[in-house]
């Protein structure tokens, strides 16, 4: 049992679980009822995505090559997820993964610049176990 952290919209892995989507708005032009079957997510959780200005902070500063800027992101990220109803979902998940299995992501390509990441180290933190990165 374990979390696997994943780009959604690629095909599942064998015993993935649910996926958890962890993004601040569902996928462009495709139904909801769409979204599991085209391997988006099972389940919405923009709880544990950045706010709109941190995505938009996110955005400007990979454009940019701003590494500096990248590193206020994730402290900015950080601090939002270390917030009451983050903090303790972060914890439930971390619990789960020694239960069951499942899979958390989110659209961008580049797992290194992109809120996963955190999420990785956050849940890490918390003792969640976690498939190794492919």
């Amino acid at each position: 049992m374990s979390i696997r952290i994943v780009q959604l919209g690629t095909p599942r892995a064998a015993n993935e679980g649910l996926r958890l989507g962890t993004v601040r708005r569902p996928p462009r032009g495709v139904p909801k009822s769409d979204f599991a079957r085209r391997d988006f997510y099972d389940v919405w959780l923009p709880a544990l995505s950045p706010s709109a200005a941190l995505v938009a902070e996110a955005q400007a500063a990979l454009q940019a090559g701003d590494e500096k800027g990248w590193a206020a992101f994730e402290r900015r990220f950080k601090a939002e997820m270390n917030e009451p109803d983050a903090s303790r979902l972060l914890d439930l998940l971390a619990a789960l993964s020694h239960q069951t299995a499942f899979s958390l992501g989110c659209y961008c390509e580049d797992e290194k610049r992109c809120h996963r990441s955190v999420l990785r180290g956050l849940l890490r933190q918390r003792g969640a176990a976690i498939v190794a990165d492919d």
